[in-house]
């Protein structure tokens, strides 16, 4: 692939203890551009024993060298697989367009520059600055003085599993904490875009000095591979990101070896308009909602209006819908790309029809764009007069699809906002600094945003209520998911650095 003078060659490889390999088998499978559903390349499709070998590796670095306790080295490491990442930038720019379907303008905000900007850098920093080990004060428990203390430690092997709708994000945001707290890690890419993962592997392979089996980096077809990242007790911990459903499944099948997990499952985000918001600022941020065609679990792709606002709202949502530029990812203009496959595509076709039927009433899309014959695309949709109870506003679509629903006051809109099985993410339009911290504090969800106001950052804990899942990701709430605590009690005076 290219573009103007940047040429993108894909990493077919898997790293594996520190080199760079095939399967096992030789075995190989394509990957799919969802904007022309042809394929761009193969890509090792890894066995069984290639992940049994992976998980070896990661347990015996873990167990055998000094990466878990040369913080130091750490952090050097860190700081090699930011600049070298950066050196390749442009062409994983244009890599992640391809495989993932991203529209361009994407890859310069969450998609790989804001992650990039500081998901190595800060946790690298910040490990510096964590409470390793504290002292308490001595007790005097059966006559002795006994001096305690709090020591931090890192999990061990963490089995990272990737989704394929913000891969290169999820993978940096997973890495950086990862490692910087000492672990070990297998990574199992998504199979639907494993060049981003292959490529990171190369590059730790080449331009860093991370030790062989620090990082291991497996792409396989078959969802049996990375159940063994679950099953295997030499696996310390689970760090998953996707769907809600695959969460469950993996809390069920980690359960007889008690692995730690962190779970970043899916939504089904609320924005609320009140009556006192400027609808000229407010419902055009409403088609965030088909920002890279919704398949972002915290994307608000429900909005509701407050009654007296809400005939004017939708009537500008209309316009506002029916002007999303979709298209081809590659185009700068281009808002809305298509969605990731063919069968994700009919899933959001048959949940759209649902929405019809339980009620809501359409009014922009829904249809696949005649002028876009090739790839897995579909138009920016509208839906109107949506009762929160009905399908197409409790079941995340992962489509570009907005439903709108009236409220009545700021209670309501909190009540309906909760009345949901998620609790990822919202936000609030309002003109009063009071109404916006009271509809903040009062929908049950892990992050929310005021006016637009972003949350988001290495820095900021990311994570979920009720079935968005369990933990956070980012921030010191975040390096502290991949630590394990240890009290010791001593009669004898301790010499700690």
């Amino acid at each position: 692939m290219t573009a103007g003078s940047v040429s993108v060659v894909h990493e077919e490889r898997f790293l594996l203890d520190g080199a760079l390999r095939h399967s096992d088998t030789g075995a190989t499978f394509d990957v799919v551009n969802p904007a022309t559903g042809a394929s761009i390349g193969v890509v090792a499709d890894a066995t069984a024993d290639d992940m049994d070998a992976a998980i070896a590796a990661a347990r015996r670095a873990f167990d055998t060298t000094s990466w878990a306790t040369d913080l130091e080295f750490r952090q050097r490491c860190l700081r090699q697989l930011h600049d070298a990442i950066t050196s390749e930038v442009e062409e994983l720019r244009l890599e992640l367009v391809a495989e993932v379907g991203a529209p361009l303008m994407t890859t310069y905000m969450a998609q790989l520059d804001w992650p990039l900007s500081d998901g190595l850098l800060w946790p690298a920093e910040a490990a510096g600055e964590l409470p390793w080990h504290r002292r308490l004060p001595d007790s005097s428990l059966l006559g002795m003085t006994n001096m305690r203390y709090v020591f931090k430690e890192p999990v061990g092997v963490v089995g990272g599993i990737i989704p394929w709708n913000f891969p290169f994000e999820i993978l940096i945001n997973k890495l950086g904490p990862i490692l910087a707290t000492g672990n070990t890690v297998v990574i199992k890419a998504a199979s639907e875009t494993p060049f981003n993962a292959t490529r990171i592997g190369r590059l730790i392979a080449e331009k860093t000095d991370i030790p062989a089996g620090v990082v291991n980096v497996i792409t396989a077809k078959d969802t049996a591979v990375a159940q063994r990242l679950i099953t295997d007790p030499r696996v310390d911990m689970i760090s998953f990101t996707g769907s809600t459903r695959t969460g469950q499944l993996i809390t069920e099948q980690s359960a007889p070896t008690f692995k730690k997990l962190l779970l970043e499952l899916g939504g089904k985000s609320a924005g609320i308009i009140l009556d006192d918001a400027d609808l000229n600022v407010a419902v055009p941020s409403a088609m965030s909602a088909c920002m890279h065609a919704g398949q972002g679990c915290a994307l608000p792709t429900r909005l509701l209006v407050q009654r007296s606002k809400y005939d004017e709202a939708v009537a500008t949502l209309e316009q506002v819908y029916a002007a999303i530029p979709y298209g081809d990812p590659a185009d700068p203009g281009v808002f809305c790309g298509p969605v990731i496959t063919e069968k994700q595509r009919t899933n959001i076709l048959d949940l759209i029809a649902r929405g019809e039927s339980e009620g809501g009433r359409l009014v922009v899309g829904g249809k696949i764009p005649e002028d876009r014959p090739n790839g897995y695309f579909l138009q920016p949709t509208l839906f109107a007069d949506v009762d929160n109870s009905t399908t197409i506003a409790q079941t995340e679509i992962f489509g570009p699809v907005l439903s709108v629903t009236p409220f009545d006051d700021d209670s309501d809109a909190i009540r309906i906002a909760n009345e949901s099985t998620y609790g990822l993410s919202g936000n609030v339009f309002t003109a009063s600094a009071e109404r916006a911290l009271n509809v903040a504090r009062g929908v049950r969800t892990g992050s929310f945003m005021i006016n637009g106001g972003l949350f988001y950052g290495a820095d900021s804990p990311y994570g979920g209520y009720k079935k968005s899942g369990v933990g956070r990701q980012g921030g010191i709430e975040g390096l502290e998911t991949y630590l394990e605590t240890k009290a010791v009690g001593t009669t004898l005076p301790l010499d700690i650095p």
